[in-house]
């Protein structure tokens, strides 16, 4: 799975780790987090991350 980085603050989402702040579970891929997810450290949406560099 493939991991999200968010443009704003550079939070790296790891599918492995989830977001379990937020109720993501660990091994949630990017795709199925609720679009009304937030990034946990700046407060931004979904269309703020792009595919983080390997």
């Amino acid at each position: 799975m493939k991991k999200y980085v968010c443009t704003i603050c550079g939070y790296v989402y790891d599918p492995a780790v989830g977001d379990p702040d937020s109720g993501i579970a660990p091994g949630i891929p990017f795709e199925d987090i609720p679009e009304d997810w937030v990034c946990p450290e700046c407060g931004v949406g979904k269309d703020s991350f792009e595919i983080a560099a390997e």
